[in-house]
């Protein structure tokens, strides 16, 4: 079955080189994948002689956006609840979509701050301000609300929380210390020198973090977009996904 999934991925980038025009496919991705998928990309452009464009968002603001109308080619949400709701609405197409991705909760702080080693430590007093996406249409808020609510801790945690509107945001006022701690994804926490991971919650103790991608209904280039959708599931686009961090699923299919 593999081998024919690697024959599949060769075919098919094989058929968009001599299908004649370029397609320009619209990719709507949760901002945690920027940079993965930024990679990925630029490998996908050269082969295929396809353009990729992305917006990098929050997933309920791309869901949103969606339902509004926008023209999206694909959907790779940061979790199931965003991806589920479009499907119910209609708006993905039935049977193209995968869990792709998985990955997990960390709280950083800046590099200095010495008061906060676990998720206990949010309700200290010296712990004055805590980052998260905001928990209606930023995954990771939503994840960390679910994680501290398990714990007992979110009534204590709320009055401190800064909310901002993507992950990226909640790393970037860690990184320059508005805030004594956050809520990001692990592979957040991987790409910056600034930020330092005062704990890490195991993937038994947090929530299920998954990344659906599916082909959005009515896609302007729904061809290309299902060559671009199966090349992320080949070989050579799981290893720069586990290159950031990212836990891949399922299993890749070829080089």
């Amino acid at each position: 079955m593999k081998k024919v999934h690697q024959l599949l991925a060769a075919v098919i980038l094989l058929l968009t080189v001599t299908a004649g025009p370029a397609a320009s496919v619209t990719v709507f991705a949760a901002s945690s994948l920027t940079d993965a998928l930024q990679e990925i990309a630029a490998t996908y452009e050269q082969q295929s002689g396809d353009q990729i464009v992305f917006n990098f968002a929050a997933s309920g603001t791309l869901a949103r956006q969606i339902e509004a109308g926008a023209p999206a080619d694909l959907f790779l949400s940061a979790d199931k609840a965003r991806a589920d709701a479009l499907e119910q609405k209609g708006l993905l197409v039935s049977g193209t979509r995968i869990n792709l991705l998985g990955n997990s909760l960390v709280i950083i702080t800046p590099p200095d701050q010495g008061t906060v080693h676990s998720a206990a430590d949010l309700t200290n007093a010296a712990c004055q301000r805590v980052a998260l996406g905001e928990v209606k249409s930023v995954p990771c808020g939503t994840y960390a609300k679910v994680y501290l609510d398990k714990l007992g801790l979110w009534t204590e945690v709320e009055p401190k929380v800064v909310s901002f509107d993507t992950v990226r945001a909640v790393l970037a006022a860690v990184e320059s210390g508005n805030v004594d701690a956050g809520f990001v994804f692990k592979t957040d926490a991987m790409i910056s020198k600034k930020v330092k991971v005062a704990a890490a919650i195991a993937a038994a103790d947090g929530p299920e973090i998954t990344y659906p991608l599916a082909l959005v209904k009515d896609a302007p280039q729904a061809a290309a977009a299902k060559q671009f959708a199966a090349f992320l599931e080949t070989g050579a686009a799981a290893a720069v996904f586990a290159k950031f961090g990212f836990v891949v699923r399922p299993s890749p299919s070829g080089p």
